[in-house]
């Protein structure tokens, strides 16, 4: 090989290394990521089918909110509830194909955020704005104040040992379900003083407090990826009559199924000494230990 050719080896071999860094992936925290370009397509398939249903959660939330805007509250209410479904989709996948990771659950909030904070939000100030737009602006940001604390509050108590049958506050979908719901179920309400406001203040105050408090709420994980033979069919039972429920009467089936599931909780918290008693300890939520401050840094370090 002459010179020459070898200096042009060279400076091939200089701009594949060149090329390879810069599309490198490096993790902050040291540990080896490696990029998706490196898998087989099968294995590529598998890990982003997550994130598929993800994206898709998150383009139906963001197209509610023009809609909300241009006065069309019922299809954004509809594409919110299709947002949940993808939501509910995209960790069942993950689960079943044994795809979870710490990219996906960040990415999950982001787009949680974007389908159940800021979608509701602009849905409630659309809804009350005509008659009351200052109120209906804190109302608002309210909403979405409470579901950004709870997905990052969720994010950093993420205990591997937890209950999973457990969330702490109520989950941001279901918070969201309860908007959609009675959006759903109603016209714009009156102009007047009164119940006029009243409504449009309890679905987005209350929803919301209860996304940040830390009263336990039940995830249903295994009736969503059930295991056993018997949940499999209460399944299917439960998910044929929501089917029946939504074709027959979509309005009152959603709002029974939110109101439903926020009443879950106090009804829990009150029955919760005669299941123990009846049926042992596991059929409560067990004791929640004390964690660290959501403000505080962690190992001392400052925040980004």
């Amino acid at each position: 090989m002459t010179e020459t050719e070898q200096s042009e080896e060279g400076v091939r071999r200089r701009r594949r290394l060149l090329r390879r860094r810069r599309f490198r992936i490096a993790s902050h925290s040291g540990a080896e990521v490696v990029s998706l370009r490196q898998l087989p397509t099968r294995e590529r398939l598998r890990v982003t089918a997550p994130s598929m249903f993800t994206a898709a959660n998150m383009a139906c939330g963001f197209s509610a909110v023009p809609l909300a805007f241009n006065d069309h509250s019922h299809w954004a209410a509809i594409l919110m509830t299709v947002a949940i479904v993808m939501d509910i989709a995209d960790g069942a996948v993950a689960r079943l194909v044994g795809a979870t990771s710490p990219f996906g659950v960040q990415l999950d909030s982001l787009a949680d955020l974007i389908s159940f904070g800021l979608a509701p939000a602009v849905l409630v100030y659309t809804w009350v704005l005509p008659e009351w737009p200052v109120i209906a602006w804190v109302a608002a940001y309210f909403w979405l104040a409470c579901a950004a604390f709870r997905l990052a509050r969720f994010n950093f108590t993420i205990d591997p040992h937890a209950d999973k049958r457990y969330f702490i506050g109520m989950p941001s979908p279901g918070a969201a379900a309860v908007v959609i719901a009675t959006v759903f179920a109603l016209d714009r309400p009156e102009a007047g003083v009164g119940p006029s406001i009243l409504l449009p203040a309890v679905i987005s105050v209350v929803p919301a407090l209860l996304m940040v408090s830390t009263v336990r709420f039940r995830s249903f994980r295994n009736l969503i990826s059930p295991r056993t033979q018997q949940a499999k069919v209460i399944t299917a039972v439960l998910g044929l009559a929501v089917v029946i429920g939504l074709v027959v009467e979509p309005a009152i089936t959603m709002m029974v199924m939110a109101y439903s599931y926020v009443l879950t909780a106090p009804v829990g918290v009150l029955s919760a000494p005669l299941r123990r008693r009846l049926f042992g300890a596991e059929s409560v939520a067990p004791p929640r230990e004390r964690q660290q401050s959501v403000f505080l840094p962690l190992h001392g370090e400052d925040e980004d």
